[in-house]
Order: structure tokens, then sequence, then C-alpha cells
């Protein structure tokens, strides 16, 4: 698999997307990249071989797999990577300075907060136009749809399925995870399965995959990583580069605000789509929140 995203992707989010799923050799260099980036951009091909301890062939297959045409054109999309950073960095600090010059826990938050807020411009930059077609479609056309998610995930599903419920798509959801198979398995032709994994390696998560397509059914799959187990399984695959910056970041500092940015505003979409039927379910549904709504103190 080769990069497939937007061509003004940066290097770091395809490095994020596809990097864990990289033969053994091509995962080795852009792992240094990752590592060195400032170093990295001084570097000659064998340069960063040497570096990296593979052959100078391996590299300019790592930079392809990325969607480079080569490692001369890496090297440039980093140095404006790294340039745009430090813009963006040097702006992030003249606030917090004047915000609060201590160390405190509230200008550690800002600076985390920052980070992440930097990273959401590549939620969509691993999107393809099919991907978010064949999502649309199957929420306009499918006879039956399961939303399944476990895990850290779990959260995304649940929001998931209230957002279509009260945009009027009739959805199903369970949190047991045998639960979620015998529904998969009775889905059948013309329903879809939605899958939500942020490492795309959830084994309960493909079990439920696999029950969704023995019944016939489609299934689609809302993860970060390219190059994962859920991603090859599935008929459709949106694919959001993680916040953080590696496949084990991301297990140990799990951030699902991209997908959940991502969901959000899929479903608003749909709603927009399904013109005044959409409409008339979120009325709906706001007229129910009104009524549950008090002013009384």
């Amino acid at each position: 698999m080769t990069w497939t995203g937007s061509s003004d992707a940066r290097p770091s989010a395809r490095i994020a997307t596809l990097g864990p799923g990289l033969q053994k050799t091509e995962r080795k260099v852009v792992e240094a990249i990752a590592a060195d980036r400032e170093r990295v951009v001084e570097f000659t091909a064998q340069d960063l071989a040497t570096w990296a301890g593979v052959g100078r062939t391996t590299v300019i297959r790592a930079a392809q797999s990325l969607g480079y045409e080569g490692y001369p054109q890496l090297r440039v999309a980093l140095v404006q990577e790294l340039a745009l950073e430090s813009a963006t960095t040097s702006s992030a600090d003249t606030v917090v300075n004047e915000i609060d010059v201590e160390a405190t826990a509230l200008s550690a938050l800002r600076s985390r907060i920052h980070q992440v807020a930097a990273r959401l411009d590549d939620t969509l930059a691993a999107l393809t136009p099919q991907a978010v077609d064949g999502f649309l479609a199957a929420l306009e056309h499918s006879q039956r749809l399961l939303v399944v998610a476990n895990g850290l995930s779990g959260p995304l599903g649940l929001a998931l399925v209230m957002r279509l419920n009260a945009a009027g798509r009739s959805v199903e959801h369970f949190a047991d995870p045998f639960a979620q198979q015998i529904a998969a398995r009775q889905l059948g032709p013309g329903s879809t399965c939605i899958v939500f994994s942020g490492s795309g390696a959830s084994r309960p998560t493909l079990d439920a995959m696999a029950a969704a397509q023995e019944g016939g059914a489609q299934v689609i799959a809302i993860t970060s990583f390219a190059r994962s187990a859920i991603v090859a399984r599935a008929d459709v695959a949106l694919v959001v580069p993680p916040i953080n910056d590696s496949f084990h970041d991301e297990l140990i500092h799990t951030s699902r605000a991209a997908l959940m940015l991502l969901t959000e505003e899929l479903v608003d979409l749909y709603v927009s789509r399904s013109g005044a039927q959409g409409r008339a379910a979120r009325d709906a549904a706001l007229t129910v929140l009104a009524k549950a709504m008090t002013d009384e103190v």
C-alpha cells in the first residue's frame, strides 16, 4: 500500500498513517525520519540509509510508499513542514508566555491542546472521495445499519449512533462483543456494519467485521492507520491520521479527537443531503430536547 490521500498531506501525517504497516526495512527509514526530522533534511539518501541501517534503494522505496516521487521530494516536503511548524510554535510560545510566565498545569495544558489543534489539519489528509461517498451512500441506502466500536473507541460509536438517531437514521448498537457478532452475522446483503478502531487491530471489532461479511453485509471501517488489519478487511475504509506521531504513542496517549470530528461532520453532511427529511428529523430531536430543559433554578 502506498499513500492515496491528499498530495498536500505533511510527511509526518503520512508516516503516522502508513508507518506501522510498512515492510520492516522501510519502517526503519520512516522511524528514523520521525525521530529527527531536522537532522534528516541534511541527509542524502545514502546518509539516511547508513543511519537507518538499510540499503539506499530502501530509502527510495520508503519515500515512494509515502507518496513521493523519490527521496529528494520527501526532503523538500520535510523542510516545508519544519518551516511551518517553526512559525506556528513561535506564535504559540508568545501566547503562552503572555498568559502565564510560570510552568503551571494550565500552561502545560494549553501547550498540549495547541499540539492537538495543530495536527487536526491532517484530519482529511488520507481520505479519498470514494471512501466518503461510500460512507454517505451507506447511511442513505442501507436496509440495516450496525455500529461496532470497542475499548477506547467505544464512545465514538455511541456518539455516532446518537447523532444518526437524531438525524432520523435508524441504527443498531451493542456494547457486548458477542451481541455485536450476533447482530453483525444477521445483517445480510443490503446492510452495512460501520466499525471504529483507532489502532485498527481490535480483536472483538475484527470478529464482528468477519461476522458481518459472512452474512453478506458491507463493512465500512473508520481508523487511524492505513496498513492495519481492519483496513485490509473492510470494503470501504476512512483513514484519519492519528493525533500522535506513532502507533506506540497512539496506544499510550490515545486521542480520538480527529475521528470524533470527522464523524460529526459526516453526519451533518448526511443531514444536508437528506433535504427536508433530514431537517424534519433534526427539528423533531430539538423539540424533544427543548421539552427536557427548564429555566427553573
